[in-house]
């Protein structure tokens, strides 16, 4: 006789049960019942369903050794159960013999699952409902008389059929859902498989009910190693449910299981889509927290540093305005982005007392020496310097995303009086706030109404790859500076804010550098010695310069590349490490052979770049590559990548520096390298060129007097 035996924690509804049971009994199987919960409460209920009979499971673990007493109490519920149960002889006497296991709630599922293991000719299903279903199919199909006796089916039966099937889908959706899970062996056992695939896809679950099956099934997944089904199971559940924020946090975890391997989700467009969606219909009910924190999401993950600044390409350097765009299209991203504007004008510079000038960054001035210099010894001008992250209170609302957000949304919160009364003392006193990098203190400081003083905010390369830009009310601001043409193109095309009719002022200023004392005489061998000053981003990428050596050494094995700066961090990003691992395999015989020199960092620049003769700029992106304008001004003969992000546009490398410098290909590079350096004087000639041109366009007494006009206007 077949039998089916139901396992649960939770007390069953009867009715649903009693349903299925009456049906069950229809085909003339026995069904049995064990729970945990107390089922002396529940005796009417049980006896009106009609089971064969019923079980009491150990409701506690108390009489287990501390060692299981400990591992259950840091065990999901699940987990907790089956340590209850594991030992109780009449469960597995009867698991044993049964023809098919039912787990009637979420947290039996890893119970059913464990004890599929041991009876391997057993069904296992998640839910009353489809058992059902499946004694049905498997009557219709001829196999419900035998299905006692059979190992494997002589005859390829449509359930033999069906098998394989599901053993197809093992192998891409991994089985163990508990830390504590057992051999990798019995991950493809095919009677788990369908139950997982059951539990996560089954029709008619309550949302919640699915979406905590999910995560316990890809907790375990990913525990497994098998971080593709655990985001295959939560994406598959997430397309099941209807309430828009459960399935927006769903795909959010989905995605993020890819984005923690370094990998730019498959499905980003979607998961954006999501969050945006649930952002909308909360604000449009009046929730301003909830809709913050999913347009925050939304935001975070559209503008994760693996889809733009670790990666080799960007979403935005292929078609920024469409990337953006399902952004602009939320109403809850256009309330926080509204233009709320400033009550009265930037007041002019005082003609009677020096410039009252506030300095501002948070943790990162690595461009402002020469500024600060300038400015604290200026006659016309009072300095202050504020650096946001030197305090915690500042620093905390400085990079306080989510309650800019709803600051925004909610037209004023708690959160904005911070800023008024941490930051409102430095605007009353400043008549003129320059404000570098245009990131999280940017949103922070348009927060609130400037009054009377000038916002000066200058956005380098970085920042418009990052989520920053989109939150800050640009109306509030008076001049922004970009380091570059081709960044502020790609950054208006992105920020309406930017051209609109309370837009502000928008300069290009190339960066704050002392170029003379780079002149130092070259070595004798700097000929044929190339150099990358820096290498710690991706997007440096140092391989392409690599290429670049192997096409010399084809010709000529004098020349040699030397590396300046500190290693990329693996720790930064997944995709760092992936990228890192690739260069080191590939350096590691290069430096063997004295083919590559590793300078490591250095304080001294200038020293290290006597030993170079031609200066790479080997990157997929810049906003002015400070290290190669050092090197041009050095006599280094410049060869710059035509930098992939911008190639092609009306603005790039190529107007950025003279023609001639920019190449689009390591053969192209190695070309220009071996014609100028052919001899010694057209290497010589060369280079003062370059160093002509770089002191004449760079060097900080000329950009200097840039400064001064942005600052003191004719007072300059």
């Amino acid at each position: 006789m077949t039998e089916v035996l139901f396992i649960a924690r939770n007390r069953p509804q009867p009715g649903a049960l009693a349903d299925a049971v009456r049906k069950l009994h229809e085909q003339g199987i026995t069904v049995r019942l064990a729970g945990t919960f107390n089922l002396a409460d529940a005796r009417e209920d049980l006896e009106s369903v009609g089971l064969d009979e019923v079980h009491q499971l150990p409701r506690g673990i108390g009489t287990r050794n501390q060692a299981v007493r400990r591992l259950a109490k840091n065990s999901s519920d699940g987990m907790s159960q089956w340590l209850q149960v594991q030992r109780d002889g009449w469960l597995r006497k009867r698991a044993a013999k049964a023809h098919m296991l039912v787990a009637l709630d979420t947290r039996s599922v890893y119970t059913v699952w464990r004890l599929a293991q041991y009876n391997r000719k057993a069904e296992a299903q998640f839910g009353a409902a489809a058992a059902v279903r499946r004694i049905a199919e498997m009557a219709a199909a001829g196999e419900l008389s035998s299905v006692g006796e059979r190992d494997i089916p002589t005859a390829p039966t449509a359930y033999a059929v069906a098998a394989r099937d599901v053993q197809r889908v093992t192998r891409r959706l991994p089985l163990t859902t508990m830390r504590y899970a057992t051999h990798r062996r019995l991950m493809r056992s095919a009677a788990a498989a369908r139950l997982w695939r059951a539990a996560v896809a089954a029709p008619g679950m309550p949302g919640t009910v699915r979406a905590t099956m999910s995560r316990q099934v890809a907790e375990g997944m990913a525990l497994a190693g098998r971080r593709s089904g655990a985001q295959l199971a939560l994406a598959t559940a997430a397309e099941k449910i209807s309430d828009l924020g459960l399935r927006a946090d769903l795909l959010d975890e989905a995605a993020s299981l890819e984005v923690s391997k370094g990998i730019s989700p498959k499905q980003l467009d979607k998961v954006v889509a999501a969050h945006l969606a649930h952002a909308d219909e909360r604000f449009a009910a009046g929730d301003q927290h909830e809709a913050a924190r999913a347009l925050s999401r939304a935001l975070r993950l559209g503008f994760h540093r693996v889809h733009h600044i670790d990666q080799l390409t960007s979403p935005l350097a292929k078609d920024a305005k469409g990337f953006v765009a399902p952004f602009h299209r939320s109403k809850a991203m256009r309330a926080m982005t509204r233009e709320r504007g400033r009550i009265a004008p930037a007041a002019p510079a005082p003609t009677d007392r020096p410039l009252r000038l506030l300095v501002m960054t948070s943790a990162n001035k690595n461009f402002l020496g020469h500024i600060l210099d300038r400015y604290d010894a200026h006659p016309g001008v009072e300095l202050r310097y504020l650096d946001l992250a030197e305090k915690r209170a500042t620093k905390h609302i400085a990079w306080a995303g989510p309650k800019i957000i709803e600051d925004r949304l909610a037209g004023g919160t708690a959160y904005e009086e911070q800023v008024e009364r941490l930051i409102r003392p430095h605007l009353d006193w400043a008549d003129t706030v320059f404000l570098d990098w245009s990131v999280g203190p940017a949103a922070m400081l348009t927060t609130i109404d400037p009054g009377d003083t000038r916002v000066v905010i200058r956005l380098h390369s970085y920042e418009a790859f990052t989520r920053w830009p989109l939150m800050t009310d640009f109306s509030r601001v008076d001049d922004v500076v970009f380091v570059a043409e081709h960044v502020k193109d790609l950054t208006t095309s992105m920020v309406p804010q930017l051209t609109g009719p309370q837009a502000p002022r928008l300069h290009v200023l190339d960066n704050a550098m002392d170029l003379t004392g780079f002149g130092l005489d070259k070595d004798p061998d700097a000929r044929f010695t190339l150099g990358l000053i820096g290498i710690s981003q991706v997007a440096k990428d140092p391989l392409w310069a690599l290429d670049v050596l192997d096409q010399l050494r084809a010709k000529d094995e004098r020349y040699r590349l030397m590396l300046v700066g500190g290693d990329m961090n693996p720790k930064t990003s997944r995709a760092t490490k992936v990228y890192l691992e690739e260069f080191e395999a590939r350096l590691e015989p290069l430096v063997e052979s004295g083919a590559v020199v590793r300078f490591g960092p250095t304080d001294d620049v200038p020293s290290a770049l006597a030993s170079i003769g031609t200066i790479l700029s080997s990157s997929v992106r810049e906003g002015c590559h400070v290290g190669l304008m050092e090197g041009a001004a050095s006599a280094a003969v410049p060869v710059v990548r035509d930098w992939p992000f911008y190639a092609g546009r009306p603005n790039s490398a190529r107007t950025l520096y003279p023609e001639g410098w920019v190449v689009s290909s390591p053969e192209e590079a190695a070309a220009r390298i071996l014609e100028t350096t052919d001899s010694e004087q057209s290497w010589l000639t060369a280079g003062k060129l370059a160093a002509e041109h770089a002191l004449t366009q760079w060097d900080w007494p000329v950009v200097s007097k840039q400064f001064d006009r942005l600052f003191l206007g004719d007072q300059g």
